[in-house]
């Protein structure tokens, strides 16, 4: 297939050089009044193993451009006032991530701004001619840490069949494996979702410049997601079979070498010669006929109010944000732990010692109690008068765990009075597994909660309307299999948990 273009005139070609200098300017001045997350985003592409694919987003959407030069030169780009509308939609994702603590919508809400600026300086027409480009920039935002946890359970449910194939017993705790002479965690890092991240932004590219059937794009995307999450299962089998048959040390080695530098490549290359025959677009297709695009345009604007509209709708967004955190937030001058009826205070376990994280806390609070019946209970109170970008109450390696613990989550577990509640273990150094049960619930204002998701949307809104922004954690711990009914003891004692959660926190 075909489509003759005519040369672009002088006319066009000031235009597109008008335009792009625009383009360029607002979206320097949008990385200038977002450079916090301008620089959280590089970060995260640099240093996190999850989300390095990204770092290859941008030249591949600077490719994808370039592709299509031809076709754009054709067109002729115009302001468009609607577009505007885009870049208040991404302004309001971002202010609400901001005000919530939601890193994803910030980062989320940044790049649909750029998305927007493009629509607004380059008009309808453009915009749609570069659909695919601008929507895979989407990639840019690091995204499906919400994977690791039902990929963990994937992973183990794959890797146990494999073991006892091959005659490995192996039991499962969660997300511990016990198989032949060693235990095994399917940690997070394990779970494949980096893989299957890294394999999703590959297939969508594949399968925008590859095919034209959708029905074949589906397919291929499928395959693109199941084969890797497969695959990792197989490679966790692979390790801990190395590992039974010579030792974890030379097990753990050959994964590192095969899966970082091998077994990825390997899978990729499968996948897509296993799509490869069912290619139906040749290399040399035009991705779009800018005849189908041409024609009159409403709502166009001049440039340079465009240019203006853009940059202040886009900063409407922090300039709230910063409004909003210069209100007062009080916070009490201390906290104390309760005095509760049938529980008095104990020395800190030095058998198992645990402490949640809580970094930013205005106040935090731990301390140990103990029955007549010699149940043992650890209490911990985190206080935040506002929350704020690294003080937040709900947050990755905040919490009963932080990152790189020593405590490892095996599972979740049935909630104990209204608290969210998991199991986590630990290994002493003579080798030796401590177990304990941690239920957690949570305080924003006037509302109580154990739902993570639940403690942001209640952040963002006391912020935005100007409501009591204090946020307390309160973290329930116990040892051994008689934890869960030791902790329900203990809740009991303190009573309904939001009231007493503000009886502790409340300025004095």
């Amino acid at each position: 297939m075909s489509i003759a273009l005519t040369a672009p005139t002088d006319r066009t070609l000031t235009g597109w050089r008008r335009h792009g200098l625009a383009l360029v300017l607002v979206a320097l001045a949008l990385a200038l009044l977002f450079r916090g997350d301008v620089g959280d985003l590089v970060h995260l592409w640099w240093t996190s193993t999850t989300y390095g694919h990204c770092l290859f987003v941008a030249p591949v959407i600077g490719w994808l451009v370039w592709q299509r030069r031809c076709e754009l030169s054709a067109l002729t780009p115009i302001a468009w006032w609607p577009g505007l509308a885009m870049v208040a939609v991404g302004g309001t994702a971002w202010l609400l991530g901001d005000a919530g603590g939601v890193a994803l919508a910030r980062h989320g809400g940044l790049i649909v701004m750029l998305q927007g600026v493009v629509v607004a300086l380059l008009g309808p027409q453009v915009a749609r001619g570069l659909l695919f480009p601008l929507g895979y920039a989407l990639f840019l935002v690091p995204f499906g840490q919400e994977l690791e946890s039902p990929l963990q359970q994937v992973t183990v449910a794959t890797v146990v069949p494999l073991l006892h194939l091959v005659g490995v017993p192996a039991i499962v705790d969660g997300v511990l494996i016990h198989a032949g002479r060693y235990w095994f965690e399917v940690a997070e890092a394990c779970s494949g979702s980096k893989f299957v991240l890294a394999m999703l932004a590959f297939g969508v590219l594949v399968a925008g410049t590859c095919f034209w059937s959708w029905r074949r794009r589906a397919l291929f995307l499928l395959a693109c997601v199941v084969v890797p999450v497969l695959a990792n299962g197989v490679r966790a089998f692979a390790t801990i079979w190395a590992a039974d048959l010579t030792s974890v040390e030379a097990a753990a080695g050959f994964d590192h070498i095969v899966y970082g530098w091998i077994f990825f490549a390997l899978v990729m290359a499968g996948v897509l010669a296993l799509g490869w025959r069912w290619f139906d677009r040749a290399p040399d297709d035009p991705a779009f006929d800018p005849a189908r695009l041409a024609g009159p345009v409403r709502h166009r604007i001049d440039l340079l109010p465009a240019i203006l509209l853009s940059i202040v709708t886009a900063a409407a967004a922090p300039a709230w944000s910063a409004m909003v955190a210069a209100r007062p937030a009080p916070s009490p001058a201390r906290i104390d732990l309760p005095i509760l009826r049938g529980w008095v205070r104990a020395p800190l376990s030095t058998a198992a010692p645990w402490q949640p994280h809580h970094p930013g806390a205005d106040h935090r609070l731990f301390g140990r109690y103990v029955d007549g019946q010699g149940h043992a209970v650890d209490m911990a109170i985190a206080l935040y008068a506002r929350q704020s970008e690294g003080r937040e109450l709900v947050a990755f390696g905040v919490g009963a765990l932080r990152e790189d613990d020593r405590w490892v989550r095996v599972a979740d577990v049935a909630p104990i009075a209204g608290g969210s509640a998991m199991r986590i273990v630990a290994s002493e150094t003579d080798g030796r597994s401590v177990g304990r049960t941690v239920a957690t619930w949570y305080r924003i204002g006037a509302v109580t909660t154990a739902d993570p998701i639940r403690v942001k949307i209640e952040t963002a809104r006391a912020r935005l309307t100007g409501g009591d922004q204090r946020a307390v954690a309160l973290h329930l711990s116990a040892e051994g299999p008689t934890a869960p009914d030791a902790i329900a003891r203990f809740a009991a004692a303190l009573g309904p948990i939001g009231p007493a959660i503000d009886r502790i926190a409340r300025p004095r």
